[in-house]
């Protein structure tokens, strides 16, 4: 959300900046424009009036000083002219001793003259004909304080629109934030969906939003729908193949099969790679529940019940015991996890003495699970084998065969890690490391 906000505060800023800048130079080139046309009028007048103070004397035409505005007596006034007809050339004695450079036509300058003391002249041209004479009128008028008003103007024009575009801002944020803050709680709710904490988003929300949250909500329920019955059918099929299996398993230790080893030894292989295959298969099938949501695990909630069902099947005094710390709950799928627990508890208990300890933890950006027990170990020559599906070390004890090779599918597919160490109750280590970022769906 932050992003998008930031996106549109610079595209905002951006849009009104440059429309404020065309804006503001077109406002200045109008006002000068117009200014300049009100100008010219006045610099035209008094091309006339010049001409009007031009006598005929007794010397020839003379200039009647008496008719002249005063500002063009007046050195470096910001008032000047330039008479020229014939060879002669006359000048206001506001130009001092310099000149003034007359337009190359009649009417204003395109541009700005230079003037004296570094002025910037609004310059005129008139050409009339008297005395049967053709005279050009060259009037001028000091631009400098008008443009420096302008620069005043294009300063206190930036100040104050600096000033509006700050709060127009400050208002687009707070509107944008506004606007966006229920998509930021669905964002939230979704969140919780991902942690288990809620099953469906709330239906209030604006009208906008009302499409969106009921077509996610369809999806969840469509979605949970299809997992649960994807689940039942496995667990149907489940215990529908295992009859026939374990009839399968009995008819190969037929008697008359005795007289055939090599038949029954197939049989018997045959018949273990499907159980294998099957338990395979159906494990992997129930990772799909992982990118769902529903319950994840609450340690605190689930592990005591894990551990009384595991404490009836296998009751010859055994020592169960589990840690960790309070409150947490692991962001994975809650029949997933108890899978996974379920397989490496019910190994280490086949495998222990007296005592099974399972510790939980949090660690950085990952979770480690590890699970203690008493018994014989493994040399760790042999733990690689282990890993591997259906390996036992001891064919009279189940265990430490079938059972990690489905903990081992699960941690692969949450992209996890799975390794045997020695133990500090003397037997084995199982340690699982799962990432943080798998949880995320």
């Amino acid at each position: 959300m932050r992003s998008i906000q930031r996106r549109l505060s610079l595209g905002l800023a951006g849009v009104l900046v440059v429309v404020g800048l065309i804006l503001a130079q077109s406002s200045l080139w109008l006002f000068d424009h117009s200014l300049r046309r009100y100008l010219r009028e006045d610099l035209e007048d008094e091309t006339q009036t010049l001409l009007i103070a031009l006598v005929r004397g007794q010397n020839g035409v003379q200039l009647d000083e008496r008719r002249l505005d005063p500002t063009f007596q007046r050195p470096f006034s910001g008032h000047y002219f330039r008479i020229d007809f014939g060879d002669e050339t006359w000048r206001s004695r506001s130009l001092w001793d310099r000149s003034l450079q007359p337009p190359a036509k009649e009417g204003l300058q395109d541009g700005l003259g230079d003037g004296p003391q570094g002025q910037r002249l609004l310059v005129f041209r008139a050409d009339y004909r008297r005395f049967g004479q053709t005279f050009s009128i060259n009037v001028a008028q000091d631009y400098t304080p008008i443009l420096q008003g302008f620069r005043r103007l294009q300063w206190l024009g930036l100040a104050l629109g600096g000033g509006a575009l700050l709060l127009i801002l400050l208002a687009q944020r707070y509107t944008v934030r506004v606007a966006l803050r229920p998509l930021e709680r669905v964002r939230g709710q979704i969140a919780q969906l991902q942690q288990g904490r809620r099953s469906e988003l709330d239906s209030q929300v604006p009208q906008e939003l009302e499409p969106l949250v009921g077509q996610i909500n369809r999806l969840l329920s469509h979605t949970e729908e299809t997992l649960r019955r994807s689940r039942n059918a496995l667990g149907n099929l489940g215990h529908a193949l295992k009859t026939p299996l374990a009839v399968l398993v009995s008819l190969s230790e037929r008697q008359d099969l005795r007289d055939q080893p090599e038949l029954q030894a197939t049989l018997r292989e045959q018949l273990t790679q499907i159980q294998q295959r099957l338990e395979r298969e159906l494990g992997r099938a129930r990772l799909a529940g992982e990118a769902l949501p529903g319950a994840h695990f609450d340690c605190a909630a689930e592990l005591p019940g894990l551990f009384s069902t595991l404490g009836m099947i296998h009751s010859h005094g055994l020592k169960l015991d589990w840690q960790a710390a309070p409150g947490l709950c692991l962001p994975w799928d809650r029949e997933d996890l108890l899978e996974l627990l379920g397989n490496l508890l019910d190994n280490a208990c086949k495998w222990a003495d007296a005592e099974v300890c399972l510790s939980l933890a949090e660690e950085g950006d990952a979770y480690r699970l590890w699970v203690d027990d008493d018994g014989p170990g493994i040399a760790p020559q042999r733990r690689a084998d282990v890993l591997g599906r259906g390996t036992r070390l001891d064919e009279q004890v189940a265990g430490h065969g079938l059972g990690l090779g489905i903990v081992r599918d699960i941690v692969d597919a949450w992209g996890g890690t799975l390794s045997l160490e020695d133990s500090p109750l003397g037997g084995l280590r199982v340690v699982v490391r799962l990432p943080k970022n798998s949880s995320v769906a």
